[in-house]
């Protein structure tokens, strides 16, 4: 009887998660994994044009910090950003260059994630 009794006790006291809980939070791990992984593309090009608009704030003259970019960009083989999207500017006798762009990640059916990103050269 003491036996019996025991084992009743401790079953009572075992705590866990349920098999349709372990399913739930598989799912939501690799529905947020698939996410992650197409994220991740994006903030490595918004690396690679920040990157680019450094390099291009060497020039001197407007066409040239484009043409800088543009080289960059053949390089590093993005396509949200060009040259004539660039946003040039003298502050202090030191070339800015800054650039916005957005990104559009599809989710399910009408759903979209929107990255917005921008950056600026100091």
């Amino acid at each position: 009887m003491r036996a019996v009794r025991s084992i009743r006790h401790s079953a009572a006291r075992q705590r866990g998660i349920s098999f349709i809980g372990l399913v739930f939070v598989a799912v939501v791990l690799a529905c947020v994994g698939v996410v992650v992984a197409q994220v991740i593309p994006t903030l490595i090009e918004y690396q690679a044009i920040y990157k680019a608009a450094n390099k291009a704030k060497e020039g001197s003259t407007v066409p040239e910090i484009r043409a800088i970019f543009d080289r960059a960009q053949a390089i590093d083989d993005f396509t949200s950003v060009t040259g004539k999207d660039l946003d040039i500017k003298k502050v202090n006798d030191k070339v800015v260059v800054a650039f916005s762009y957005e990104r559009e990640i599809p989710l399910f059916g009408p759903a979209y994630l929107v990255l917005k990103y921008k950056g600026e050269t100091n």
